[in-house]
């Protein structure tokens, strides 16, 4: 087996599970989180595109309903060690076979969690999966359960995270020779991307955004590249990653001479990004961290360029996104905790001047003051002419 952590990490992720089913009173759980799969097992693949089930039970035995395909993948990459195959064929319904596998389980009539909001579980497989199962046992919907157990990373994932960081800034260090008037988006986004690659690491979870005149205000990736003008703007969001962990940033650097706006809106954003990191800590919330942000934004008149969240947590996550559930934006009252690992990020996009600034990264939350993850300084970068 290709196992990325030691067996009594998996078995103490297993008992942490099972003692969060017993105290929700359940009798097992449905995973079609790839990243609640991965976290328990090490299973490792993008076979979640399509139907697969995870099935734990109160007694921590395990089984996998997976395609014929992802067999081998989950034999190699995980320590499941009953895997039961759906046969593809036209008109299949693999929730029919999850529910003859529920029966051989003895679940008939349990109380069984459903991790409903994932993106290993698509609105056609899940009326699939009610049909054939609601009168067969009562579901209850459990999406966060493992998520919850995820947010606080064990000291292993951590060193996972360090290296994804390592390998964030790796990035930023070949992008930023490239940039200058002239330069093609493409060879600045190969080097970032060559440089993941080239320390040992993987693929981001999503594409990693890249855009500079108007496209510097977008904050997805887009198709299409151009070449930098005399005075311009580069909006970059970009993640290291390593065994699925991912450690995000985010610049803008201004190429030629900044406008008076540019560095308006910087300061903005040093100052909310500063003032967050002064209270992220135990004892403070995920909404106290957005209400940080937005202060800092609001009493500088840029409400409405501002966005309604300022970050989120990041772990081991699959396409297609790196975000984690939880997010910092207004009223969520999770508690901050140690061993959290949190990107924080300050966007504002003045469309009215087609001005664009971000500042981001992502830091480790321990008893007391956060650590930044990144060796970079938090500067406004001005690229050479």
């Amino acid at each position: 087996m290709a196992l990325h952590f030691e067996q009594d990490e998996y078995a103490g992720r297993l008992d942490k599970l099972t003692a969060s089913m017993k105290a929700e009173k359940l009798d097992a759980m449905l995973l079609f989180s790839q990243e609640s799969m991965y976290w328990l097992t090490g299973y490792d693949t993008f076979g979640f595109c399509f139907f697969q089930c995870l099935v734990v039970k109160a007694d921590g035995t395990m089984t996998l309903l997976t395609r014929s395909a992802d067999l081998r993948q989950a034999r190699h990459t995980s320590n499941i060690e009953r895997i039961v195959v759906w046969t593809d064929r036209t008109n299949a319904d693999p929730a029919l076979d999850l529910k003859n596998l529920l029966s051989d389980l003895d679940l008939l009539g349990e109380r069984i969690g459903v991790e409903y909001d994932t993106h290993g579980l698509t609105g056609a497989n899940c009326r699939k999966l009610d049909n054939q199962l609601q009168s067969f046992a009562e579901l209850v919907d459990a999406s966060y359960l493992v998520s919850r157990l995820r947010l606080i990373k064990s000291p292993a994932e951590i060193a996972y995270v360090r290296r994804a960081a390592e390998l964030a800034d790796a990035a930023l260090d070949a992008a930023l020779p490239l940039i200058k008037p002239g330069a093609d988006e493409a060879d600045i986004l190969a080097a970032m991307q060559a440089a993941v690659f080239a320390g040992g690491g993987d693929y981001p979870a999503n594409e990693f955004i890249i855009g500079s005149g108007e496209d510097a205000l977008l904050c997805r990736y887009k198709a299409g590249r151009r070449k930098l003008d005399a005075s311009d703007q580069l909006t970059l969001e970009w993640a290291g990653v390593y065994a699925h962990y991912h450690a995000a940033m985010m610049r803008t650097v201004i190429i030629g001479e900044p406008t008076p706006r540019h560095v308006e809106l910087y300061e903005a954003c040093r100052e909310a990004l500063d003032s967050i990191a002064a209270i992220l800590k135990p004892g403070t919330s995920f909404g106290d961290i957005f209400d940080a942000h937005a202060e800092v934004m609001d009493n500088r008149g840029l409400t409405r360029h501002r966005l309604n969240a300022c970050g989120y947590s990041v772990g081991a996550r699959f396409t297609p996104s790196w975000m984690e559930h939880q997010m910092f934006h207004a009223g969520n009252p999770l508690q901050i905790a140690p061993n959290m690992t949190l990107f924080v990020h300050m966007i504002i996009m003045d469309s009215e001047a087609g001005a664009a600034m971000t500042l981001g990264q992502t830091f480790l939350t321990t008893e007391a003051e956060p650590e930044s993850l990144s060796a970079k300084p938090l500067g406004l970068i001005i690229a050479p002419q």
